[in-house]
Order: C-alpha cells, then structure tokens, then sequence
C-alpha cells in the first residue's frame, strides 16, 4: 500500500514524500527505512532494494527541494546538507514515524548523518551506500579538481542562466548512458539502460544552479567530526570501482565508525545498488537481521 503528501519545510518549501507499508505487516512492526537519495535523484538507486525492504516494514522516500514532485527552494540560500537533513526531518515529523533506519546513497550519506547530529533520537540505524561524510568535490576521482572548477563554472552558469539552461535541459539519455560506460563511470557489463535512464532523465529537469549549487555545498560539507560519536547500528557499503567516492573513502569512514559493518562491492560502480541489486539485497537483510530487529 502507497501514500503519497507533502510536507512543509521550516522556509515553507513544500517536500513530496511517499511511504509504502506491507499489506500484511508484522507484529511487532519492524523498524522503518528512510531512503535519501544522491544529488539529482528521485529515487532510481532503489529500484530493487526498496520493494525487497517494503515486503516487511515501512518505506519512506521523499524528494529533496527542488528535485522530483518537491517545489523550489523558497529560501534560495537553503541548499546546504544541514538544510537538506532538516528537511528530512520534518518530512519524518509529519508521517509521524518511530525512530527509523536512515539509509542513504551518495549525497544522502551525509544527509543521513547530519540528521544523526540533528535528531538521534529519530534514528534506530544507519545504512550509507556509495558515499562519504563529506568533502566530496576534493575526493572525486581521487583529485580535487572538481573542487577547483566547480566556482568559475557557477558563476559562468549564474551569468548566462538561459543559455545554460537551454543546453542542460536538451542532454540526451542515451548519450549520456553511453558517455557514463565509455568513461567508466558504471559498470559496463552489469549497468542496464533501463535502470540508468530515470536518473539521466530526471536530472534534465533539476535547475542546473540548483544542481551545481547543491554540489558546492556537499563539497564543503564535513560531518568526519561525528562519526565516533555514532551510537547506532551502521552498515557502509563501498564499491571498488566508484569514482565518485573512492572506495578507501569510505572505507576510512567505516574504520571511524564505532563497530560498523563493512562490504566493499567489487567491480562495482557509485550506482552498485543498481547493477548488483541481489548482493546488496542479501547484506542488507543480514545486517537488519542481526543488527537491528
């Protein structure tokens, strides 16, 4: 069963979210799933993982400000992970959810742990996939080149809004699926373009300086001050072949987070969840299995 609302946000923003619970649920009810996606995401990382979870427990999905069905940002300034997690919050406090398991894929790792740091007592668990606590723009295929070109770009974007716009809205799906596999930013023998195409779709209709807003801000981001303080069950999952975050990345924020679970998915790519959709069902089932219900 599917529900679908919105939520208002501390600046008014208007956040769409649904939750999908099991027609026959457990007694007792199993803790919840809060999934938070990547930057430009609107939920295709879960495509396989959220009805395995959903088959027992509650599954909650919102959109992020500006992304998906959610409305832009009222507050234009608001685009930090801080703003992001607080978001998530309240989208937590209208459902009305018990504490729930926090997973998060990319950008949404350090959503998910800024959210710990703001609201723990919401949080029964952590699940981070493919992603760090922070400083993602200086870790980008392992340089911080990205951190480097990332300001001219904006202010080039900020300068010739309709021209950017324009040629960001027109990208092409397939070429970008076909530019992602020549670069090796997926795996090709396992990545479909069927599970990738939502993704490339969907990022055509995020406000390019949104977007490229929202990246300088998680670049600058850095929740590695917290991680030993993490009192709840964590599971990281890295994938050898990630580019976007390098797998010694998060690796280390595994080492720092006091008896955390580790997987690293080999020849995996920062969209493993999707081209290895039956391992990470497994580990994930194992860790909610032993760790938390």
């Amino acid at each position: 069963m599917k529900t679908e609302s919105f939520a208002a946000a501390d600046d008014g923003t208007l956040l769409y979210y649904s939750t999908t619970a099991p027609d026959e649920p457990d007694e007792p009810a199993r803790a919840p799933v809060v999934l938070c996606d990547g930057i430009a995401c609107d939920g295709f990382i879960w495509k396989y993982l959220r009805p395995a979870l959903a088959r027992d427990r509650v599954i909650l999905h919102a959109h992020y400000r500006g992304h998906g069905r959610s409305g832009s940002p009222r507050d234009k300034a608001r685009i930090d992970i801080p703003a992001l997690a607080r978001d998530m919050i309240a989208v937590l406090r209208d459902a009305g959810l018990p504490p729930a398991i926090i997973a998060g894929h990319s950008m949404g790792t350090q959503i998910a742990l800024e959210l710990y740091r703001h609201a723990p007592d919401r949080v029964r668990a952590l699940m981070l996939l493919c992603g760090s606590s922070g400083r993602i723009t200086s870790t980008f295929h392992g340089t911080d080149l990205l951190r480097t070109v990332l300001p001219p770009i904006l202010e080039t974007v900020r300068g010739r809004r309709g021209v950017a716009r324009a040629i960001w809205s027109r990208l092409s799906p397939t070429l970008g699926f076909r530019m992602a596999k020549l670069l090796g930013e997926v795996n090709r023998r396992q990545m479909r373009e069927e599970d990738l195409r939502p993704y490339l779709e969907h990022i055509t209709h995020v406000d390019l300086e949104l977007f490229l807003g929202m990246l300088r801000e998680a670049g600058e981001h850095d929740a590695s001050d917290m991680l030993s303080s993490i009192g709840v069950p964590t599971l990281v999952i890295a994938a050898e072949r990630d580019t976007f975050t390098p797998p010694a990345v998060a690796e280390a924020m595994a080492s720092a987070i006091p008896d955390s679970d580790f997987l690293m998915l080999r020849a995996g790519s920062h969209a493993a969840p999707i081209e290895q959709p039956d391992l990470v069902e497994l580990r994930v089932a194992k860790f909610l299995r032993d760790r938390v219900d």
